[in-house]
């Protein structure tokens, strides 16, 4: 299988797992964090097409297979793309920094949800855990 492909279905891959973390949370806490995985409001180029079913969805999987494989080939610029660690620490640090956007909708969580930020960041970690333990299995050196 291409390196492209694998990098894709761990894009997939990763993708599913921090919808199942998110909505683990959702469940547990009550916290709104998960929604922000599917919301398009803050975006003015998409918001005109959020009202399509699946829209939201369909969002989500191509930011996570769009950041994996971006991420993947910055990285390998510097030899870095089968450490975890660099993948955690870019998709812990960007979505801690993300989640502010939420202040550009009306849509919860509020972008003061100090729990809703914990959340949020703590399921990219997760993503990013995902991503670099499969890129480490899967994906042959270069």
């Amino acid at each position: 299988m291409s390196e492209f492909t694998l990098l894709i279905i761990i894009g997939i891959i990763a993708g599913i797992g921090l919808s199942l973390f998110m909505e683990l949370v959702r469940i547990l806490t009550g916290n709104p964090a998960s929604i922000l995985l599917y919301n398009l409001d803050y975006m003015p180029v998409l918001k005109k097409w959020s009202h399509i079913r699946g829209m939201g969805l369909a969002f989500h999987f191509v930011t996570c297979i769009a950041s994996v494989v971006v991420l993947f080939y910055l990285l390998r610029l510097m030899s870095w793309e089968h450490y975890i660690f660099p993948y955690v620490i870019v998709y812990t640090a960007g979505s801690a920094l993300l989640f502010f956007l939420s202040a550009l909708t009306k849509t919860p969580p509020k972008s003061t949800d100090g729990y809703a930020w914990l959340h949020w960041t703590a399921g990219h970690g997760v993503f990013g855990i995902i991503v670099g333990v499969l890129v480490r299995l899967w994906v042959q050196s270069g």
